[in-house]
């Protein structure tokens, strides 16, 4: 141990160090995802634009998510060697830049690389801020830290959706994602100013067998298996009930304009509520109580979605949101302690899976929605949600990970 970690406590809630760090952090989330998913709420302008089928469209958030899933174990091994602030702090201030750089795309093509490289940077916050949390806060308080970094995630998702609908309404498509470039860099400043430097981190040389090993190690505990499976199927029935309800909602018999569509997103705050309130419900109530009744609470809102009831819709899109963060806070707060005990490089798998699922799940949603339109979305979502609840029953009969 150094003289710097023997010197230095680990943050508690209530700390100034603590309030710093969630500060920092809630920032960058919402970078990312005001950024990552800001296309969304224009799937059907470049869908016009550019002469594109809805399914076509949805590969400027495939493509997105694909380079953050491919980025992030690699990029979590190259943070254990160049720091992890450093390591969050670059990927943001590129993210940011290369978010700019999509409004003067002159082809979709050349969008989608932009987007492509966009979620390889991102991979860089992505993957290292749970090992921060981890490392940098009190384990009585780990939960509602991570809590408070998926809401700063669920308010970039919110905030990247709501920006772009309502520049997309005075403007077009290219402003909009000016506009979040320029967000996501004031964003990058706040984390760069508020982040507290690492206390508890330990350089480590890239080992790329010793990672592959470690890689490879966390697919042999039955437990994480099944929880990265949590991620990656409901990440796929989340990124395809927003990626194809705008265009549900500007069809008859909604026919409701951009800015109008853009304000139902603000349900997203919701979401940012549940992750924060499961926080704290986790560390009083455990994981495995929590994990079923979070996946049927996304499944009661897709249910909810199907009549073509606005106030329905609507309260089921909130079920949904509140359902599926509280779900993801609950299953990627499980995957770091069972990781940590066994030595493996859980978190990084879990992101992979969970980004994963947003690029297979939403394209292969674009065909349901195509080939059956929102009642296929439904059957779609819900299967995999159903599947997510049959996962999570089985993980309270779990016995506790032995280390190795």
């Amino acid at each position: 141990m150094t003289a710097i970690q023997t010197a230095v406590e680990r943050h508690l809630r209530g700390t100034p160090g603590f309030r710093r760090i969630n500060l920092a952090l809630f920032a960058g989330g919402l970078a990312t995802f005001t950024t990552l998913y800001c296309v969304q709420a224009l799937l059907p302008a470049l869908s016009t634009d550019f002469g594109l089928s809805p399914a076509e469209a949805s590969l400027a958030v495939s493509l997105g998510t694909a380079g953050l899933a491919v980025g992030v174990i690699p990029l979590t091994a190259l943070s254990g060697v160049i720091g992890r602030t450093p390591m969050m702090t670059a990927s943001l201030f590129a993210a940011a830049v290369l978010g700019i750089a999509q409004a003067f795309s002159p082809s979709f093509a050349v969008m989608l690389v932009l987007r492509a490289l966009q979620g390889l940077a991102l991979a860089g916050l992505q993957a290292t801020a749970m090992s921060y949390l981890a490392e940098e806060i009190d384990r009585r308080s780990l939960g509602y830290a991570m809590g408070l970094y998926i809401a700063g995630n669920g308010i970039g998702g919110m905030a990247g959706r709501i920006i772009a609908s309502f520049v997309l309404d005075v403007s077009n498509w290219r402003w909009a994602l000016a506009v979040v470039g320029l967000v996501a860099l004031g964003c990058a400043v706040v984390f760069r100013v508020s982040i507290v430097p690492s206390a508890f981190f330990v350089p480590s040389p890239p080992r790329l067998k010793h990672l592959a090993g470690a890689v490879g190690r966390a697919f042999t505990d039955h437990g994480l298996v099944r929880l990265f499976a949590c991620g990656f199927l409901l990440m796929g029935c989340f990124v395809t009930v927003y990626n194809y309800l705008g265009f549900r909602l500007l069809d008859a018999p909604f026919g409701l304009s951009s800015a109008v569509v853009g304000m139902i997103f603000v349900v997203y705050l919701a979401g940012s509520v549940s992750s924060t309130v499961a926080g704290r419900l986790v560390d009083v109530l455990g994981r495995p109580r929590m994990l079923p009744v979070t996946a049927a609470l996304t499944l009661a809102g897709i249910a909810l979605m199907i009549p073509s009831n606005l106030v329905l819709v609507v309260l089921g899109l909130i079920i949904t949101t509140v359902g599926f963060f509280a779900a993801h806070s609950v299953a990627s707060g499980w995957v770091g302690p069972r990781a940590a005990t066994l030595g493996v490089q859980g978190p990084a798998v879990y992101l992979f899976c969970y980004y994963l699922g947003s690029s297979v799940g939403g394209s292969v949603g674009g065909i349901a929605y195509g080939e059956a339109g929102w009642h296929g979305v439904s059957l779609y979502t819900g299967a995999l949600v159903v599947v997510v609840l049959i996962v999570a029953l089985t993980l309270r009969k779990l016995p506790q990970a032995k280390p190795r």
